[in-house]
């Protein structure tokens, strides 16, 4: 199989992934993969050659081997390899879709974008995200019963009792180097579990996050009603209005006079608005009023 083919595909969600994200994938390809290629298939190739039984009864030893071995470690391991690191192109295949829309979104509206981020987790992106690490760490979990429970733990015996057709009677079955087998094994299901352990954690920094971002959020909308149910109110009147009122006694003979009060009347209307007939009509009433008052 062409490991380096799959690196490749699955190293592309590491720009989508948390620290913990990264941190899952280095564990899988260091410490699982590359241990998977470099050492565990070498150790395991020659299982069934090398497996004796006592007799030499015709068939006894295939039958002894696999009733032991219903199925090779290695042959679980690649499988759990495989079925583990799919759930993330789950994550790549929507992160492209996303991109796709945004091309023909962009395309079809003068320039405007869809999604100013595609590969940013909200949405659809984020469900995708947490449920491609519900199942890594599932097929993880699962794995380990079915390795468990197949060999009833995860030992290497280096003696195994058989008496099935055609062994004549209770025969003694060696394997090959079970105790370098057995730290394989226990290497394996240790760096399994820790995968299953980032996943865990993963799922619960993106949750508290958003649960976080939820709380900002309702924060922000509860101070914006309560401003605008509280709306305060000024609790006097601008003083342009009570200057507007006071009365103010003008002398009509004096000019200075005059432009004063066209001056306080302009806060309320701008007297190059007015015409020069109205200023001359303000004028002669002004001169009546001293005349009475005289």
């Amino acid at each position: 199989m062409n490991w380096s083919y799959l690196e490749g595909l699955i190293s592309g969600v590491n720009k989508y992934s948390t620290g913990f994200g990264r941190i899952w994938l280095s564990i899988v390809f260091i410490f699982r993969v590359m241990v998977f290629v470099v050492a565990a298939q070498r150790v395991w190739g020659d299982e069934s050659k090398d497996f004796v039984c006592n007799t030499v009864q015709p068939g006894c030893n295939n039958v002894c081997y696999d009733s032991i071995f219903p199925i090779s470690h290695i042959r679980l391991w690649a499988m759990q390899l495989i079925f583990v690191t799919c759930p993330s192109l789950m994550v790549v295949g929507h992160v492209e879709y996303r991109k796709k829309k945004d091309l023909q979104y962009t395309t079809s509206h003068e320039g405007h974008h869809l999604y100013a981020n595609p590969g940013k987790k909200r949405g659809g992106l984020w469900w995708t995200y947490l449920l491609s690490l519900i199942f890594k760490a599932g097929f993880d979990a699962a794995f380990l019963y079915i390795l468990y429970y197949i060999y009833e733990g995860y030992d290497m015996p280096r003696l195994s009792k058989c008496n099935l057709a055609p062994c004549p009677n209770v025969v003694d079955c060696y394997i090959s180097r079970p105790t370098e087998k057995k730290i394989f094994t226990l290497f394996m299901v240790i760096s399994s579990s820790l995968c299953v352990l980032m996943c865990i954690c993963e799922m619960v920094y993106l949750i508290f996050k958003r649960i976080q971002k939820l709380l900002v959020k309702k924060r922000e909308a509860d101070s914006r009603l309560f401003a605008e149910r509280h709306e305060m109110k000024p609790l006097a009147r601008p003083r342009s209005d009570i200057r507007s009122k006071k009365s103010i006694w003008v002398d009509p003979t004096n000019t200075a006079s005059i432009q004063n009060l066209s001056n306080t009347e302009g806060e309320e209307a701008p007297i190059q608005n007015l015409s020069e007939d109205l200023l001359k009509k303000k004028r002669s009433k002004l001169q009546n009023r001293w005349i009475e008052f005289a």
